[in-house]
């Protein structure tokens, strides 16, 4: 059984930082893509980024590329997404989230796994 926890979350001042923190366990096949998604309320799920376990690829979207870094360790199961220069707009429920494939998910309503979530809020 697939487990995924995020931590790292809370409340921050517009311009300040965030990292979060995705630790997951019983992933048991070979190739796997771990990302990150949002959601705020009323909105669709949004994909953040993602990086895939052994390509090493990885993806962000434009509304956070050049702010937000994605980074692995597959030794000890994790995946950090570092939020600098966070909005008022990046207020979300955030999910860290694993698709059992060799690349990322297109769509983050694909990925297969994912965790209880994280609130990022946003202040000015």
């Amino acid at each position: 059984e697939v487990q995924i926890a995020e931590s790292g979350g809370g409340l921050v001042q517009a311009g300040g930082s965030l990292r979060l923190l995705c630790e997951f366990a019983g992933v048991k096949f070979g190739d796997y893509a771990v990302g990150w998604f949002r959601q705020a309320l009323g909105k669709r799920r949004e994909g953040l980024s993602c990086i895939s376990s052994s390509e090493g690829s990885i993806y962000y979207a434009d509304s956070v590329r050049d702010r937000f870094t994605i980074s692995s360790d597959n030794a000890k199961n994790t995946v950090h997404l570092q939020m600098n220069r966070l909005k008022i707009e990046d207020t979300a429920f955030n999910y860290c989230a694993i698709e059992k494939s060799l690349s990322c998910p297109q769509d983050p309503y694909d990925y297969a796994y994912r965790g209880q979530g994280i609130q990022v809020t946003v202040s000015s």
